[in-house]
């Protein structure tokens, strides 16, 4: 099966990578990997501070995850799967690309501001050429009529 590998974090475009991915895994009867990536530099903290911290991290993604699950599967018919990694986010993303060899796309959200698409677009896009997966980006503005005419 061809999975869809979409990145979930808290911009406002994400949703719309989303929805992409979960209408073309039910269009195409594929799968959707969400991936979320915990920066390293969270928890340099001495001791037990540092575990709380990557606990809570945990729990903020599972219950983020929840939301997005839901929707996909009661608009969709699709039960995506949660990966959460920690790292730098290209090595992660690669990383997981590298890892499941059913990864068939990499979802990614743009911008909706004039700032550019974004910072793991700009960082990620260095490796476009060597990627061996297709990158669909995803504009932030689209609508969700719109991103239902076009899947």
């Amino acid at each position: 099966m061809r999975k869809f590998l979409v990145i979930l974090d808290d911009s406002n475009e994400c949703a719309n990578a989303m929805r992409f991915a979960a209408l073309r895994a039910s269009k195409t009867n594929g799968g959707v990997i969400i991936l979320s990536i915990i920066p390293p530099e969270e928890f340099k903290y001495w001791g037990g501070v540092g575990d709380i911290m990557r606990d809570e991290a945990h729990e903020r993604i599972r219950i983020h995850f929840n939301t997005f699950a839901m929707g996909m599967k009661k608009g969709y018919n699709v039960s995506p799967e949660l990966v959460v990694r920690e790292g730098p986010a290209v090595q992660e993303i690669l990383g997981q690309i590298s890892d499941d060899p059913e990864i068939g796309v990499l979802v990614l959200a743009a911008g909706d501001t004039r700032d550019g698409p974004g910072p793991l677009i700009s960082s990620i896009s260095r490796s476009f050429g060597t990627l061996p997966i297709p990158v669909t980006i995803v504009p932030g503005q689209l609508s969700r009529e719109r991103l239902e005419a076009i899947t």
